[in-house]
């Protein structure tokens, strides 16, 4: 699958250091639409206003964890985005389990990412929720 002018999937990235933010958006955004959101109430919004195909998360953030927002998306739009990712260098067992079993978790992946595998996953995954 390669993104074209006709077919640019629409990523949004959660995370709260902007640092992330700006890294994610500047590698990937000549390939996808990228939306960013540096908590859990721009990101609703944001899904509220776009259609998203892919949303990633960051687990630990000040405001509700990647886990907590996750069910918060589920609880207000089922089925949007069909794919979701969590990025983080924090790792809690029973965290990640629950956000995969109850809250359509596709992936945890963890920080620090390598481009390429990244790249790779996020293909997959639109992929996946598509499918």
């Amino acid at each position: 699958m390669n993104a074209t002018a006709n077919q640019r999937y629409t990523i949004l990235y959660v995370d709260d250091e902007q640092a992330n933010l700006s890294v994610f958006k500047s590698t990937f955004r000549r390939e996808f639409n990228i939306l960013l959101a540096n908590n859990s109430d721009e990101a609703v919004a944001l899904l509220k206003e776009n259609k998203v195909d892919l949303l990633i998360t960051d687990q630990m953030m000040p405001d509700m964890s990647g886990v907590e927002l996750l069910k918060a998306i589920i609880k207000l739009y089922p089925e949007v985005p069909p794919s979701r990712v969590m990025l983080s260098g924090y790792t809690q067992p029973k965290d990640i389990d629950l956000a995969f079993d109850e809250y359509k978790l596709y992936k945890f992946i963890s920080k620090p990412w390598e481009e390429a595998d990244l790249k790779a996953l996020i293909i997959e995954a639109i992929q996946a929720g598509h499918g």
